[in-house]
């Protein structure tokens, strides 16, 4: 297998290879089948293994990427489920619309933000991506083509988006575009002195902001426990309606040996970057991608964490919780002598989503990334999902690479009713090492009783 075909966390592949194959798509469910099933397949930006099917046969997507319609006035566009987000934007940005929820990377396809429901830094003003699909095609192996919309096959719309993939291949996405003046962004920031702080500003920045997110220093202890940066963010009334992002400002063109993401150089990183800011609030004119895709400014960041890639962490705990449960999350990284290069902190806010499996919901949600060193990260992983399932939270699968199936039971109580809707002839590593373990493990017990 291509190593294009990897994840992004970029976890080590089995000791025989991966053996899933390129796999043609036509108007027709493919008729290519597998005992270990099919699985479409975006851009491989999911960090585990939601995008893999090591046994099986993956779908490529991404030469179906034909935007089919756009309508400038209503700001509507139709597109086949392979076009990257950056390409939705160069198209409509001339006409003043934008994407309404966009991911850290805009490398994502429109079947890929659809699949995962994707959230962005405005959660709490538009929801999530789900939120803004009028409609798709479905490919089923067992029922054809199906148009899904909130009025019609309503239970597949549901199922499809935040399913993961396993519903069947989409093939278009009908997006309803956010308007905006311009893509230029109005940025406003805050030096956090402490965790305390960001809470203290967290729900004000909502509601005076389209954007906010925190940047937040793990490796600080003491009183400057939780500091770094609040970064807000509205789109300016004039600027850019390119849509263009720049190119990127450097390449990271091998894996190194070891990762120089971790310790004193981390430390030191981490100093730099909270000086920068000034103390007080600082407002200024950013480009939109470097405010929204900071990450894409370098390509391959990812392989800076090493030759045994990295694991990252995403949960979401409830508001009530979010300042003790942020914090145990952060000292239990510390606690296990491992420092986290990216550790984001966002609030969710109520806007519920269409999606049977959505990820976010009304809370904080706390992002943290760390090189792969076997079993003492897999060790640290797992107490971090204790922790954020105890608090009443749950841990994002598309960011996993390997939760326990009872974390992801508990994270998704529905899960089941997308295991009823999902193709027959789909299936991913993700589901097989969660959800069907806890399928098999509950028949187990019924033949026992």
């Amino acid at each position: 297998m291509s190593d294009r075909y990897g994840n992004w966390g970029r976890t080590p592949p089995p000791p025989d290879g991966r053996r899933a194959v390129e796999a043609p798509l036509g108007d027709a469910f493919p008729g290519l089948r597998s005992p270990a099933g099919l699985l479409p397949r975006g851009n491989g930006r999911s960090y585990g293994d939601t995008c893999l099917n090591d046994a099986g046969v993956l779908v490529d997507m991404r030469g179906r990427d034909r935007i089919v319609s756009f309508d400038p006035q209503d700001g509507v566009i139709e597109a086949e489920a392979g076009v990257l987000l950056h390409e939705i934007t160069e198209r409509v940005a001339p006409h003043g619309w934008f994407l309404p929820v966009t991911p850290g990377t805009q490398f994502v396809t429109l079947g890929g933000a659809l699949a995962n429901d994707v959230h962005g830094k405005n959660h709490h003003r538009r929801g999530t991506f789900g939120r803004w699909v009028e409609s798709f095609t479905l490919l089923r192996s067992d029922l054809g083509a199906l148009t899904c919309s909130r009025t019609q096959n309503a239970d597949f719309f549901a199922a499809t988006i935040g399913g993961l993939g396993l519903t069947g291949i989409v093939t278009r996405v009908r997006l309803r575009l956010l308007a905006v003046p311009s893509l230029t962004i109005r940025e406003t920031t805050y030096r956090l002195s402490c965790l305390d702080d960001y809470f203290a500003r967290a729900t004000e920045a909502d509601d005076r902001h389209e954007y906010a997110v925190a940047w937040i220093d793990q490796l600080a202890k003491g009183p400057r426990f939780g500091r770094g940066h609040l970064i807000c963010g509205d789109h300016a009334g004039s600027g850019d309606r390119t849509g263009r992002a720049r190119r990127p400002l450097l390449s990271v063109p091998f894996t190194p040996p070891v990762s120089p993401l971790r310790g004193l150089a981390l430390k030191a990183f981490n100093e730099v970057t909270f000086r920068k800011l000034r103390a007080e609030e600082a407002t200024r004119d950013v480009a939109f991608d470097g405010f929204f895709y900071p990450l894409d400014r370098v390509e391959d960041w990812n392989r800076l964490y090493g030759p045994q890639g990295l694991h990252q962490h995403q949960s979401v705990v409830p508001e009530a919780m979010g300042r003790q449960a942020v914090r145990a999350l952060m000292e239990c990284a510390s606690a296990h002598g491992q420092g986290s290069f990216l550790t984001v902190l966002k609030r969710f806010g109520d806007l519920p989503s269409p999606g049977l499996l959505s990820f976010p919901r009304r809370g904080y949600t706390l992002t943290l990334d760390f090189p792969n060193r076997g079993a003492p990260t897999l060790a640290l992983m797992d107490e971090l999902d204790r922790i954020a399932i105890e608090a009443g939270g749950a841990v994002n699968p598309y960011k996993d690479a390997r939760m326990a199936p009872g974390v992801f039971d508990a994270s998704f109580p529905r899960w089941r009713m997308l295991e009823a809707m999902s193709d027959p002839a789909i299936r991913s590593d993700f589901w097989t090492r969660t959800a069907l373990r806890l399928d098999a493990g509950t028949r187990r017990l019924g033949a026992a009783a």
